[in-house]
């Protein structure tokens, strides 16, 4: 059996704070950790924990400053502006194989609950989709998507059972505007056994929403095991 290889101790602090930085769980301008408070933390180096806080500086998440310590950077945007990434691309550059497994597709009207997710007052059809992602052996992500038949009637004939719906939607919808949200949550019973773990398990969650033009193309919730999942995001001050 092929097993994803540990993540680095180096790898781990980054996770950790990146997740707490794009989480908001430490806000623009907190005070991040001292370098002697972390290492005895995580029972490493200061070296190590000054070059983790060096790469977040350059990635333009913290502020480095003399004698005062490491805070967390105030963005002049409300959010930085994340791409649409491919989810197989994204476990194959970790350098591990790739599968997808389609868990259910219904072809159905769409509820209240379901208008609410892709942010539209009409009553059409949809589909309803609930995939897994894995990295090897793990599974990397729990995917649950709405796709508006309205703005994209071609998918009621696509089956999904050998195409990632996300994969199928960026080769062949072209998409005008989109929308990110991001949150962390502990795994519910069912997510946590989808994901292959504990229940209570945190969890990095990407909510995204397309639109074509006016009509509202899809709404996907993405869930991560929050140990095993970053999301890096660089963006520079407006001007003044």
């Amino acid at each position: 059996m092929v097993t994803a290889p540990p993540a680095s101790l180096h790898q781990k602090i980054l996770g950790d704070l990146q997740g707490k930085i794009l989480s908001g769980k430490l806000a623009p301008g907190a005070r991040i950790a001292t370098e002697h408070e972390l290492a005895e933390a995580y029972d490493c180096s200061r070296m190590t924990v000054s070059n983790v806080l060096a790469k977040l500086a350059r990635a333009g998440l913290v502020e480095r400053r003399r004698k005062a310590g490491t805070f967390v950077k105030r963005p002049q945007s409300q959010a930085a502006v994340l791409e649409i990434h491919d989810i197989k691309a994204e476990v194959q550059a970790l350098g591990l194989a790739y599968r997808f497994e389609l868990v259910s597709r219904n072809a159905r009207r769409s509820t209240v609950a379901d208008r609410e997710r892709l942010d539209t007052k009409s009553t059409g059809r949809i589909i309803d989709l609930v995939a897994r992602h894995f990295a090897g052996p793990k599974v990397f992500c729990l995917e649950e998507r709405l796709i508006n038949l309205e703005a994209v009637p071609e998918a009621a004939r696509e089956s999904f059972q050998d195409l990632a719906p996300g994969r199928w939607l960026l080769d062949s919808v072209p998409w005008t505007a989109a929308e990110h949200r991001i949150s962390a949550s502990n795994a519910s019973g069912s997510v946590a056994s989808s994901l292959s773990v504990r229940s209570g398990t945190a969890c990095l969650i990407v909510e995204r929403r397309t639109w074509r033009a006016a009509l509202p193309v899809t709404h996907v919730r993405l869930t991560y095991p929050g140990d095993s999942h970053q999301l890096v995001a660089r963006f520079t001050p407006s001007s003044v």
